[in-house]
C-alpha cells in the first residue's frame, strides 16, 4: 500500500475534511483486514464477527472520532487495531454476562495465545482489563502492547507511532509484557 495517499488523506482530516474519511477507506482496507484477521485468529472458532464486521465496526468508530489528530499512518493503524480489541472486548463480555448472568471470571493468560476455546473468552476479558490497569500506571506501555500485538506493528512502526525510539520500543515492550503476566497471574490467586 503506497503510504503517500494515506499521510495526505490523514493531514486532510486534521485540518477538518470529513468525506476524507470516505476516500481513506479504499486505502486502508487491505490493512484493516489484515489487522482484523489476526485478532480473530485468536478467537474462538464460532464468533460471530467475520473480518468484514470487524472492520467496518472498527472504521464506524473511527469515523465518529471528531478530534482525533491522525500522526502518522502508523498512529491510525494503532488506533483501528485499539478499537477492533475495543469491539471483540465488547462481545466477549456480553457473551460472557448471558451465559453467567454477568461478571466475568479470571483465569490465567496463556504465554501463547493460539485459538481461543469456549471458556477463553474470559482469558481475552482479563487481559482488557490488565491493560487498562496498565494503561493508568504507564500509558505507552499499554499503547505499545496494542500498537505490537493487536496492531501487529513492528518495533520500528511502533516507536514512530509513539514518536520513541525503537530501543525504548523494544525495552518497554519486555516490560509491558512481564508486567502483565504477573499482572494476569496474581488475579487468578
Amino acid at each position: 500500500m503506497d503510504a503517500s495517499p494515506v499521510t495526505q488523506l490523514l493531514h486532510d482530516l486534521r485540518s477538518g475534511q470529513r468525506d476524507a474519511f470516505d476516500a481513506l477507506l479504499p486505502h486502508v482496507l487491505d490493512a484493516l483486514r489484515a489487522i482484523a484477521h489476526r485478532q480473530l485468529k485468536n478467537e474462538r472458532s464460532d464468533h460471530t464477527l467475520n473480518t468484514t464486521a470487524l472492520v467496518h465496526e472498527a472504521y464506524l468508530k473511527l469515523v465518529g472520532r471528531r478530534e482525533m489528530d491522525w500522526e502518522s499512518r502508523a498512529h491510525f493503524f494503532a488506533v483501528a487495531a485499539r478499537a477492533m480489541r475495543r469491539v471483540l472486548i465488547s462481545y466477549a463480555r456480553q457473551r460472557n454476562a448471558e451465559k453467567r448472568g454477568g461478571g466475568a471470571i479470571r483465569v490465567t493468560l496463556v504465554t501463547h495465545l493460539g485459538p481461543l476455546t469456549e471458556g477463553q473468552e474470559d482469558e481475552l476479558v482479563a487481559l482488557d482489563e490488565g491493560l487498562q490497569r496498565l494503561e493508568q500506571i504507564n500509558p505507552r506501555h499499554a499503547r505499545i502492547v496494542e500498537c505490537r500485538f493487536f496492531a501487529g506493528l513492528t518495533i520500528e512502526e511502533t516507536a514512530e507511532c509513539l514518536g520513541v525510539s525503537p530501543i525504548t520500543v523494544t525495552r518497554d515492550w519486555r516490560m509491558a509484557r512481564a508486567w502483565l503476566r504477573h499482572e494476569l497471574s496474581s488475579s487468578d490467586d
